[in-house]
C-alpha cells in the first residue's frame, strides 16, 4: 500500500497510537482524526497544524452516520480508514457486577469498529486504491485475565478483520490488522507501576514506524515486537502463551 498522498481517517486520533499515526503520516498525506473529547482534538490541531479534526464517538451509530456524511462531502477522496479508537478497563468478574458498565468496551472497541467499516465501504470502494486498518492487540491471541472484556473485543476484532479481508479480496480495498504488543500509551494508565513494568511496553513511535513499514510491504497482519513472539509461542502451546501473558 502506498503510504503517501492518501486521505486518511483515524479514529481515536487524539492520543496514543492514533495520535502517533497522525503525526507520522500527516506531512505526506491528508489526515483527519476523530475522538470524543473536543479539547484533546483542539490540542492535537495546535501541535499537528496540517491535521483536520472532527468530534465523533464511534460507540454511537448516529454519530458515525454524521461523520460519514461530513467526510464524504468534505473529503470525497478518502481512501484509508484506520480504526484505532479503543478503551480498556481492569475488571474483576466476581465483584464488578454492573451489567451496563461490563460491556462498555464492546461498544467502542468492537461494535464501533464494525460499524465504521460497514459505513465507510461505499466511499472506499469509489477510490482507485483503498485500505482499512483495524487495530487489535497481542491480547487477541493470549488474553490477560485482569482485562477480560478488552481482550475479548480484540480477539473479536482479529476474527472480524479476517472475514472482512476475505469478503473484500476481489475489491480495491486492502484490509490490514495491526496487533500491537503493550505500548507506551495512556491506555496503560489503568495498570499500576509494577504491572506496567512487567508488560515491557514498546515505544509508540517505534511501533507506528513498524506499522507503516508493514503497510508499505502489504503485510496484512502486522505484529511488531512481542506480539509476533506470542503468536509463534501460541502455535506451539496456547497454554504456554496464556501463562506467559499472565505470569
Amino acid at each position: 500500500m502506498k503510504m503517501t498522498q492518501n486521505t486518511i481517517l483515524i479514529t481515536g486520533g487524539a492520543s496514543g497510537i492514533g495520535y502517533e499515526l497522525a503525526r507520522q503520516l500527516c506531512t505526506t498525506n491528508t489526515v483527519i482524526i476523530t475522538g470524543r473529547n473536543q479539547e484533546k482534538l483542539e490540542k492535537v490541531k495546535k501541535e499537528l497544524k496540517n491535521v483536520e479534526i472532527y468530534q465523533s464517538n464511534v460507540s454511537d451509530p448516529a454519530e458515525i452516520k454524521k461523520l460519514y456524511e461530513y467526510i464524504s462531502k468534505a473529503f470525497p477522496n478518502l481512501n484509508m480508514l484506520m480504526n484505532n479508537a479503543g478503551v480498556s478497563k481492569k475488571i474483576d468478574l466476581q465483584t464488578d457486577t454492573d451489567l451496563v458498565d461490563l460491556t462498555l468496551e464492546v461498544e467502542t472497541n468492537l461494535n464501533g469498529l464494525m460499524r465504521m467499516c460497514v459505513q465507510f465501504l461505499p466511499l472506499l470502494k469509489q477510490q482507485k486504491t483503498a485500505a482499512i486498518v483495524n487495530t487489535s492487540s497481542i491480547l487477541s491471541i493470549a488474553p490477560i485475565a485482569k482485562s477480560p472484556v478488552y481482550c475479548a473485543t480484540k480477539a473479536a476484532v482479529h476474527s472480524f478483520t479476517q472475514s472482512l479481508r476475505i469478503q473484500l479480496q476481489d475489491t480495491n480495498i486492502k484490509v490490514f490488522e495491526l496487533a500491537p504488543p503493550a505500548t507506551s500509551t495512556p491506555i496503560l494508565d489503568a495498570f499500576c507501576e509494577e504491572e506496567r513494568k512487567n508488560l515491557h511496553a514498546m515505544d509508540v513511535t517505534k511501533l507506528v514506524s513498524k506499522a507503516v513499514d508493514g503497510m508499505l510491504q502489504d503485510k496484512f497482519e502486522i505484529r511488531p515486537g512481542l506480539s509476533s513472539l506470542v503468536k509463534n509461542i501460541n502455535k506451539i502451546s496456547s497454554t504456554l502463551a496464556l501463562n506467559m501473558m499472565n505470569r
